[in-house]
């Protein structure tokens, strides 16, 4: 079994249903001593290490209270998101989108921040492609999946000093409700859960856990961009910012 998930304690937001379900189920697989499985709905998995949260990652109160409810935590994996096709001319459509992939996603990190910081744990943010290649139809969750990417980043340069290790995942197309509508090849949410696990255990910054965003990770991990990061991040050394 996995050392980096065996006998850990692992809350996935959005675990209701898609790869949330399936990184819940992978992580169980893998020896998880206690998986929390958060969703805006009540749900029932039939596993004694597995403790349902109802958590809305837009609800400050909601969220305080799962924090009340995790007695520790190693691993946070930010699963929750949104996508809805729409076009530019509604604003509405990008705050919506905002609040679930970025705010919701920035607020539980800082709220089970803490916890993490104590165990010296990791924290898993479920980006997209569509990060650094907008899809058209899509253009809310792309500018949203952009911003998590450099939350992201952020993140993994201001808690390195905290022991506090941090993966995006970029996932191309995955076979759940999200995109079912869209007439694209899909890969299996039990296939990208199994990689993304597999990519924490083998400690990847940034984790591509399917056939087509494979094709682009060995571009990305000796591209310009990664090491543009890797500057940006050095700041955080000369310039510590106050926290």
């Amino acid at each position: 079994m996995s050392s980096a998930i065996i006998d850990k304690t692992v809350l996935v937001t959005g675990a209701n249903r898609g790869l949330g379900r399936a990184l819940v189920v992978e992580a169980l697989r893998r020896g998880a001593k206690r998986v929390y499985a958060a969703s805006r709905q009540p749900m029932v998995v039939p596993d004694e290490r597995v403790t349902p949260l109802i958590l809305d990652v837009t609800d400050p109160v909601q969220i305080q209270e799962a924090v009340d409810r995790v007695e520790s935590l190693d691993i946070l994996i930010n699963n929750a998101g949104v996508s809805v096709p729409n076009d530019l001319s509604d604003r509405s459509a990008f705050e919506q989108h905002l609040a679930v992939n970025l705010y919701g996603t920035l607020d539980v990190t800082q709220a089970f921040l803490p916890s993490l910081t104590r165990s010296r744990g990791a924290l898993v943010n479920v980006v997209s492609l569509g990060a650094v290649a907008a899809v058209p139809v899509l253009p809310a969750y792309s500018v949203s999946k952009a911003a998590s990417l450099s939350v992201t980043q952020s993140l993994r340069a201001l808690l390195a000093d905290r022991g506090v290790r941090v993966y995006a995942v970029m996932p191309g197309p995955i076979d759940t409700d999200m995109v079912r509508a869209l007439d694209i090849p899909k890969t299996p949410p039990e296939d990208v859960a199994r990689a993304t696990l597999d990519g924490v255990e083998r400690n990847e910054e940034e984790i591509f856990p399917d056939p087509m965003s494979q094709l682009l990770a060995d571009g990305w991990r000796a591209g310009v961009a990664k090491d543009l990061e890797r500057q940006n991040a050095a700041m955080v050394q000369v310039a510590p910012i106050a926290r």
